[in-house]
């Protein structure tokens, strides 16, 4: 009875990355009975973040606001305002109201952090939302032909193949909640997610790699479904985890959780028109590296290729339940 009252802890899961991938799992990873930490990249340029982030001087917003609408426990209707998008109006035309509105409460609160937290509570999080810095960063990548690339938003669009990518200023300090919260973590999950500029620069703050190192949390890698033009052209599932390892310098992770259901061919036709295709499971090169791999069905088709939340929680959360059993 005393081992059976000790699973029934909610399980401390820490969730690392950024961009529409991490939004769309956390949305089915709420429903289960974790208690969830996302640390979110703070290295975004583009749009209305990058517009907030030059004139306000704080952290871009936009992935934390994607973030926060996923694990909020909000009328849909609420959801649909917040992710509004003004399409008209000097100075507001391409700002979404979720962005506005971390702004104002970061003014409120009087920094980036007390904002998040403040927001969270209004709209009922279900879990904890931080940045991986208190400040932005600015990405930089190298190339293969030597050069280098400035900004998150201009990586992709480049033409060229990445070499790697580091952050400024390498000196940025990791919020102590988030140390805190991969210190305690029962499973640490990264991506999925843009592997150069949403996943990758979460590791490249000094001493989160180095605590996720230490954890003795199962640690699990979801890769993409599909490759993504101008960061991770023709990538394998192996590909994805070398780029990990080559910029940490670690093998991060236990398992490798990746799709291998069948992409109807006229959504690949539809992919392969902008440069993307399936991420090739290449099992016996990733099993070869130490990796354990879960492979299911695991993409829903509407607009966009993503992956099914419900489907892929169900196997983090067995996987996270399994862990913690063995570990007793």
């Amino acid at each position: 009875m005393q081992n059976r009252q000790k699973v029934i802890r909610r399980p401390k899961i820490v969730v690392i990355g950024g961009g529409t991938g991490l939004s769309v799992m956390l949305r089915g990873l709420k429903e289960k009975p974790l208690d969830i930490t996302a640390i979110v990249t703070v290295a975004d340029d583009g749009g209305s973040s990058g517009i907030l982030r030059n004139e306000l001087q704080m952290p871009p917003p936009g992935d934390i606001r994607n973030v926060l609408m996923a694990l909020a426990d909000t009328e849909p209707l609420l959801s649909e305002v917040l992710q509004y998008r003004f399409k008209d109006g000097t100075g507001l035309a391409g700002h979404s109201l979720g962005n506005l509105m971390l702004a104002a409460m970061t003014d409120i609160a009087g920094d980036f952090v007390s904002g998040i937290r403040e927001l969270s509570r209004v709209l009922a999080v279900r879990g904890r939302v931080l940045p991986a810095a208190g400040q932005a960063v600015v990405l930089k990548a190298e190339m293969t032909d030597g050069t280098i690339v400035v900004g998150e938003s201009l990586i992709p669009k480049a033409g060229k193949v990445i070499k790697r990518v580091f952050i400024e200023p390498d000196t940025v300090e990791p919020l102590d909640e988030a140390v805190e919260a991969i210190e305690q973590a029962d499973a640490i999950l990264i991506g999925p997610g843009s592997l150069y500029t949403s996943i990758i620069p979460n590791l490249l703050v000094p001493k989160l790699a180095e605590k996720i190192v230490e954890s003795d949390a199962v640690k699990l890698f979801v890769c993409n479904v599909m490759t993504q033009p101008g960061e991770t052209d023709n990538y394998s599932v192996s590909d994805h985890l070398d780029a990990v390892y080559d910029h940490i310098g670690h093998h991060l992770f236990d398992y490798v959780i990746v799709n291998d259901g069948e992409i109807p061919p006229q959504v690949e036709e539809t992919y392969a028109e902008k440069g993307a295709k399936a991420v090739h499971l290449d099992l016996e090169e990733v099993t070869n590296r130490g990796y354990q791999v879960i492979a299911d069905r695991l993409v829903l088709f509407r607009t966009f290729l993503r992956h099914d939340a419900e489907r892929l929680s169900h196997h983090i959360y067995k996987l996270v339940e399994n862990w913690m059993l063995r570990k007793r």
